[in-house]
């Protein structure tokens, strides 16, 4: 199994005309015939004009093959392709392997953030695996929606997605986080492994597949 994270950066000013012909043609037309549609979403902070996807696909085989069918699709082709991609600036893939299945929030409504970190090189497995161990507690703080570790373009990185009910959720469960002695062993024992942190927080479109 292999996800396939795509970040698609818009022209400013484009963001809802594009949201608009995913909502109408893309997703109707691509359903998930072409490989399984996990969500979509909107950074909130940060760099801004943005919609990030999760996919997952059998294998990168079996990504090439159904994109190879989608591009036969001709209402893909013909009428969704023109239409978007005069609207997007540049396009941005991180293809991932998955430790552990896709685990859909509990409740909709909620903001999803998504935590990559870049680890010493070849640190990115044993991170993750330590991070599995230590999920029962840190879900106590938080919805684990998807742990993976990078395969390219950065093979060192490791990447975990979380849902909150809400900002001032994922404020107050962060705090009682790293108040628990379990947690704080968890991170001493991994100290000097990762050495480049990023966070995004996002809100799901209203053609998501999780909301």
């Amino acid at each position: 199994m292999i996800h396939e994270l795509r970040q698609y950066t818009l022209k400013p000013g484009k963001l809802g005309e594009y949201l608009e012909y995913a909502k109408t043609i893309g997703r109707p037309a691509r359903g998930n015939d072409y490989g399984v549609n996990h969500g979509y979403w909107t950074p909130e902070f940060g760099t801004l004009n943005q919609v990030w996807h999760i996919w997952s696909y059998a294998s990168l085989d079996e990504r090439a093959r159904l994109r190879g069918a989608l591009r036969q699709n001709k209402a893909w082709t013909e009428e969704y392709l023109p239409r978007i991609l005069p609207l997007l600036e540049r396009q941005d893939i991180r293809f991932m392997n998955p430790m552990k299945d896709i685990t859909p929030p509990l409740a909709e409504g909620g903001i999803y953030e998504m935590r990559m970190y870049r680890t010493t090189v070849g640190n990115a497995r044993r991170y993750a695996e330590a991070s599995l161990e230590i999920m029962p507690v840190r879900e106590k703080y938080g919805r684990n929606i998807g742990t993976w570790v990078g395969e390219s373009p950065q093979p060192n990185e490791y990447l975990h997605m979380w849902n909150y009910a809400s900002h001032a959720d994922r404020a107050a469960n962060r705090a009682a986080l790293f108040k628990d002695p379990a947690w704080l062993e968890h991170l001493a024992s991994m100290a000097g492994v990762v050495v480049d942190m990023q966070s995004v927080i996002l809100t799901p479109t209203a053609y998501s597949t999780m909301k």
